[in-house]
């Protein structure tokens, strides 16, 4: 046990830190991030979806750059496959915050089924920021719970109330969700790598957005990943070389 403790960083225990302040925490984070999806509501009512298949979106997909995502492309006439298949790129992220996240909670086998609903960019931002198993479980339980129904019941609010609220893009409500999902993303941003990566995918997708179909540039703009990786390999082979030709050239004296 204290091998795998040491192999994760994670202590089993709180850390130090009090319940209180992982609670304050998650529930500022759940309740700021869960009112966006009133906004989401009135954006997929707005792009011909139903209430019901709305809510179903929010209920069983429960992530919302995902969500915005496809929505965002049936709005501007974009095919639902392109459309889906733009919205499960943006999910795929998902999977690596539940690798991370499979070390720091250490859940029973019988409840991670039920917590990877949860695995989001906020519940995997709060947990991974607690010095201990205690905290971080205690982080993603109260986080993911809160959001999660905050997250649902502004949804349907939402959707019913699309009608009311007439053309979302007046009210920029349609912003909403990806300003929120920036603001989530920027923070981790800590590497130059990173954040070519990041710069390198908001010019593929806005300069091919006139020209491809909807959808399409953000399926392009996850290319910025593998070419900004290839670049960056190139450049370390590159130095270790230099440092390899000077070691030689040393011992040749």
């Amino acid at each position: 046990m204290a091998e795998q403790t040491a192999l994760t960083g994670i202590r089993p225990d709180g850390g130090g830190r009090p319940d209180a302040a992982v609670v304050r925490d998650a529930l500022g984070v759940g309740v700021a991030v869960g009112l966006s999806g009133f906004a989401f509501g009135v954006t997929s009512a707005g792009s011909g979806l139903s209430v019901w298949q709305t809510c179903a979106l929010s209920l069983l997909v429960f992530t919302g750059a995902s969500q915005f995502a496809l929505v965002g492309a049936l709005a501007a006439g974009g095919n639902p496959l392109t459309a889906a298949a733009g919205a499960f790129f943006l999910g795929v992220r998902n999977a690596f915050y539940g690798l991370r996240l499979s070390q720091s909670l250490a859940l029973p086998r019988a409840v991670r089924p039920f917590a990877a609903q949860w695995v989001i960019d906020e519940t995997a931002a709060v947990s991974l920021a607690q010095p201990g198993r205690r905290a971080a479980r205690l982080g993603f339980a109260v986080t993911g719970l809160t959001l999660y129904l905050l997250w649902n019941v502004t949804t349907l609010l939402g959707a019913l109330g699309a009608e009311a609220i007439g053309d979302t893009d007046t009210w920029g409500l349609d912003a909403a969700g990806p300003a929120v999902f920036l603001a989530l993303l920027a923070p981790m941003l800590k590497t130059t790598a990173e954040r070519a990566v990041a710069g390198l995918a908001v010019l593929l997708g806005l300069g091919l957005l006139p020209v491809l179909p909807a959808g399409v540039p953000v399926l392009t703009a996850a290319l910025a990943a593998p070419a900004v990786l290839y670049i960056e390999g190139r450049r370390r082979a590159g130095r270790a070389g230099q440092v390899a030709q000077a070691d030689t050239d040393e011992e040749g004296r």
